[in-house]
């Protein structure tokens, strides 16, 4: 039930820095003989950049995780928006 922030990063001194930060829930994911196992729901519901992305340096479990995660963010916002709006967000959260 807590509520955690996760912000990964990486900065070069001097020259530039990124950094991806959302807000995680952490939930009860199973339990079995060795104990209870917990997970991470995002809270935070935007799309990753997808210009910042490289595709070649990803395993295909982290382009499964981007591309479920985007579409939860499709999903989630796209009925609160415009009819432009909506174009543009499905445009930034197609599989990768």
């Amino acid at each position: 039930g807590m509520i955690l922030s996760v912000e990964p990063g990486l900065y070069r001194e001097g020259r530039w820095g990124i950094r991806i930060e959302n807000l995680v829930l952490v939930k009860r994911a199973f339990t079995n003989e060795t104990g209870v196992f917990l997970k991470f729901e995002p809270l935070t519901l935007c799309p990753y950049e997808r210009r910042l992305i490289d595709k070649k340096m990803l395993t295909s479990e982290e382009i499964a995780q981007i591309n479920h995660y985007h579409k939860r963010v499709y999903n989630e916002l796209k009925s609160g928006l415009t009819k432009n709006d909506a174009l543009f967000l499905e445009k930034m959260t197609r599989e990768i």
